[in-house]
C-alpha cells in the first residue's frame, strides 16, 4: 500500500509531465506557425547579428525544458497561485508570438506582442524569486533570449516595412 507521501511524490512527477505537456503545446503552436517559413526568414532583410534559422530549434528546445522545470519547481512549493498564473500567461504569450510574426507576417504586431511577453516574463521572474531561487535562475536564459528576440523582431520590422 502506498503511503500518502509516496502518492504525493508520484503526483509531483505526473505534474512535471503536465508542465512538460503545457510547454510542448506552446512549442507545437509555434512550430505550426513556422512550418515552411525557413525560406521566408532567409529572404527577410535582417541585421548582421541575426542568427541563422537553424539555431532557433535547438535554443527553443532547451529553453522550453527550462521553462517547464521552473514552473514545476514553483508549483511544488506553492501550488496554484499568482506565480503559477504568471507562468501560464507568459507561456500563452510565447505561443502567440510565432504565428503573428511568421504566420501573419505582422512584424509590428509581433513586436508589440513580444514586449508584452517580455513584461510577463519579468512578472513571472519576480514572483518566482519569492518562491525558488533555482526556478528564477532557470528562467533567466529564457528572458535573455526573448530580450534578444525582441531586438531582432524590432530590427526586422524596421528593415522590412
Amino acid at each position: 500500500m502506498e503511503t500518502s507521501r509516496g502518492h504525493a511524490g508520484a503526483r509531483s512527477w505526473w505534474a512535471l509531465l503536465g508542465f512538460g505537456a503545457a510547454v510542448a503545446v506552446a512549442a507545437a503552436i509555434g512550430a505550426l506557425g513556422v512550418r515552411g517559413t525557413g525560406a521566408e526568414y532567409a529572404a527577410l532583410d535582417r541585421p548582421a547579428w541575426a542568427p541563422p534559422g537553424w539555431l532557433f530549434g535547438p535554443v527553443w528546445s532547451l529553453l522550453y525544458a527550462l521553462i517547464a522545470l521552473a514552473g514545476w519547481l514553483v508549483w511544488r512549493r506553492v501550488g496554484i497561485g499568482a506565480a503559477f498564473w504568471a507562468w501560464v500567461a507568459q507561456l500563452a504569450l510565447n505561443a502567440a508570438w510565432t504565428p503573428i510574426f511568421f504566420g501573419a507576417g505582422r512584424y509590428g504586431s509581433a513586436f508589440a506582442e513580444i514586449v508584452v511577453l517580455w513584461l510577463a516574463i519579468a512578472v513571472t521572474v519576480a514572483l518566482f524569486a519569492r518562491v525558488s531561487r533555482a526556478a528564477t535562475l532557470l528562467l533567466l536564459p529564457y528572458w535573455a533570449w526573448v530580450s534578444y528576440a525582441a531586438a531582432l523582431n524590432f530590427a526586422i520590422w524596421r528593415l522590412n516595412p
